[in-house]
């Protein structure tokens, strides 16, 4: 199979692979142990070898690729289209050997353990976060059906709640009043995990060059400039900010006929929490900046609220990019050269 493409199905136990002989044309199909994986591959001159992007795809891409094979993921959703009638795994390898054949599909970027495990964090950070509101909002439900009503937010609720704790007991049997003590406590342990992980991303953010660049733009904060360093990596998977915004679903969705297109909502494309942490980071740049760019400051006047932050993502998405791709440090009053813009628009066409 000497530079042939492999569309690569993989599980937690069975592998399923589907190639096609660039000599003869022959199908190949081969289902394959997990063990037996690498093994397989080692024995193989160098292929390329396609996969979807997901779970512990990033990790056999880094296997496969130090065997010495080229490694491609491509998203998912773009290749769900290419199954034809029944879906089993030989019919995903199938499909995902036919959307290699695509050259319009974007190849996901492959992440090294260092970028995964930051990710990590922030994906256990949001799962206890989740659970907190979960926990709270479970509180508020029980609480209802005795007759007990908490303000909304999470920290508004709670303060009504130990505030008006000794009255509330009383409306309260004795097993409902030990529940409620039990979520309290469940809820100060969550609330510990949370700011241990904060911390843990703040160190790693003090061992990470291109969070502390971008720990500098107004509106990415701890969170942001992590999370945007993991992903972006040295931002060569993109062609330019533009890209890498679209990518995360910050510009307008889009569908027309008959030569007219209309322009609507984001697109709300790829990672959603990347995408939250920069529009609530571009909220409090609005919300509490008092030196505001004028170009914003213009946009305010005459946009819905809720577009303006969505602009101000977008660009703050476009400087990430920058920032990494170019290794500059972030300057408030940077201008492009009109020679710097004349080379990205010809190296991107």
């Amino acid at each position: 199979m000497d530079r042939t493409t492999c569309g690569l199905d993989i599980a937690k136990n069975v592998m399923q692979l589907h190639w096609v002989d660039v000599d003869t044309g022959e199908i190949g199909r081969k289902k394959l142990a997990r063990a037996k994986l690498a093994e397989h591959f080692a024995q193989l001159l160098p292929v390329r070898v396609v996969m979807e992007a997901c779970g512990s795809a990033h990790h056999w891409a880094r296997v496969l690729g130090g065997l010495g094979h080229e490694v491609e993921l491509l998203p998912a959703r773009q290749v769900r289209p290419f199954v034809r009638s029944n879906k089993d795994d030989a019919a995903d390898a199938r499909a995902i050997w036919l959307a290699a054949q695509q050259g319009d599909i974007r190849r996901v970027p492959i992440k090294n353990c260092e970028q995964q495990a930051v990710l990590a964090l922030h994906r256990t950070r949001a799962h206890w976060v989740s659970v907190r509101t979960a926990t709270v909002n479970s509180l508020r439900g029980l609480l209802y059906e005795f007759g007990v009503v908490l303000r909304g937010g999470r920290q508004a609720g709670l303060k009504a709640l130990a505030e008006q704790r000794a009255a509330i007991d009383e409306q309260l049997p004795e097993a409902m009043r030990l529940l409620v003590n039990g979520q309290l406590r469940s809820l100060e342990q969550i609330n510990e995990r949370v700011d241990e992980l904060e911390r843990e991303l703040a160190a790693l953010q003090c061992q990470m060059d291109k969070a502390v660049q971008l720990r500098k733009v107004p509106g990415i904060g701890v969170l942001g400039a992590t999370a945007l360093a993991a992903t972006l990596g040295d931002g060569a998977a993109w062609r330019s900010g533009r890209e890498f915004s679209a990518s995360i679903g910050l510009v307008p969705a889009h569908s027309g006929t008959g030569g007219k297109a209309r322009m609507g909502r984001i697109s709300k494309r790829g990672d959603p929490y990347l995408r939250t942490l920069l529009i609530h980071g571009a909220r409090a740049v609005i919300e509490h900046s008092k030196q505001k760019p004028k170009w914003l400051e213009q946009m305010l006047v005459r946009r819905p609220m809720n577009v303006v932050i969505v602009a101000l993502a977008n660009k703050m998405a476009r400087m990430a990019w920058a920032l990494v791709a170019h290794g500059r440090e972030y300057q408030r009053d940077w201008r492009a050269a009109r020679s710097e813009c004349s080379a990205a628009s010809a190296a991107a066409a």
